[in-house]
């Protein structure tokens, strides 16, 4: 049965920083839109700006189509099927919008068991970062039957500017996510070695950025993170915990299909010596303080570190 944009509601359970700019994007499109988070905090930001949440997935059991915007499988376990889970409490033929970066088998599981639960799931990983999903211009690789393509499309047509059709079922969206996450988090872990490099060499940070930029060896990570190294912002927009987190579901993805991951893996190495050395929560750019404290190289000044003791 097929819903008019206005009968139809939507909850989106997370409300950080990708979340939160996806239901406002919604939202400003005139959509019915709930969104849910437990901290207390993000709830208000998106009050803040016009929106209605929740504080349970729980609450949400009155919405046709859910989206699912945490951080990793943990995360989306415990809001559909945790004490306080929506999945219980959605009526049959509701369909589950799963944007997690999470391992591909377990995007297909998941899609199983709501299948028997009469619920509908599109595998639908997200990428663009921030200020995209504010906009509403992210790009989705999604993967599920048309039945749940069909209902996720006004939803999808909010959040996204490009919306890839991967297959008809869960797990394809989830390794393309994956292959993703693979390029985006070697070419941050390499921007950093590069501008590391650079300034130990004792080029001006500011005119390696400008002439990189300018040049063959440049990726949209190097232009999109090194300002916050050149800034000394570490601001997490992305954490460094989310590539430990990534690579190393790419790692494991490898292992399982006797696949060699060697760049990624030594991506991985650095992001989790980031994370080792106090970083994790800090934006994923953070990993040049890695090379800082092996190779001595002096950064812009941190405008948010803490003083040293």
């Amino acid at each position: 049965m097929s819903h008019s944009n206005e009968s139809l509601r939507i909850g989106v359970i997370g409300l950080g920083a990708m979340g939160r700019g996806s239901a406002l994007a919604m939202h400003e499109r005139g959509l019915d839109v709930v969104g849910c988070d437990i901290v207390e905090q993000a709830r208000h930001a998106f009050e803040a700006e016009g929106g209605r949440s929740a504080s349970l997935p729980s609450e949400l059991g009155g919405c046709q189509v859910v989206v699912v915007l945490v951080v990793n499988a943990q995360q989306v376990e415990t809001v559909l099927y945790g004490d306080q889970g929506v999945a219980k409490h959605l009526a049959p033929g509701s369909l589950i919008i799963q944007c997690a970066t999470v391992a591909p088998a377990f995007a297909r599981e998941l899609g199983e068991r709501l299948d028997a639960m009469g619920l509908s799931m599109l595998d639908a990983p997200v990428s663009g970062g921030v200020a995209k999903a504010r906009s509403g211009d992210l790009s989705v690789m999604a993967s599920g039957d048309k039945n749940a393509f069909d209902k996720a499309e006004p939803v999808l047509g909010a959040m996204a500017a490009t919306v890839y059709r991967l297959g008809d079922r869960p797990g394809v969206g989830s390794s393309m996510k994956l292959v993703n996450q693979l390029l985006a988090g070697v070419h941050i872990a390499t921007a950093a070695e590069a501008m590391a490099l650079g300034i130990r060499l004792g080029l001006d940070p500011e005119t390696v950025y400008e002439v990189i930029t300018h040049s063959a060896g440049n990726s949209w990570m190097f232009e999109n993170r090194v300002p916050h190294i050149l800034k000394g912002d570490y601001t997490p927009l992305s954490a460094v915990d989310i590539f430990v987190k990534d690579l190393n579901l790419v790692h494991e993805t490898g292992r399982d299909l006797a696949m060699p991951t060697p760049l990624s893996s030594s991506a991985l190495q650095q992001f989790t010596a980031a994370k080792g050395a106090g970083f994790g929560r800090d934006d994923d750019s953070a990993v040049i303080k890695v090379y800082q404290r092996l190779g001595g190289i002096e950064l812009p000044a941190a405008a948010n570190d803490p003083e040293e003791v």
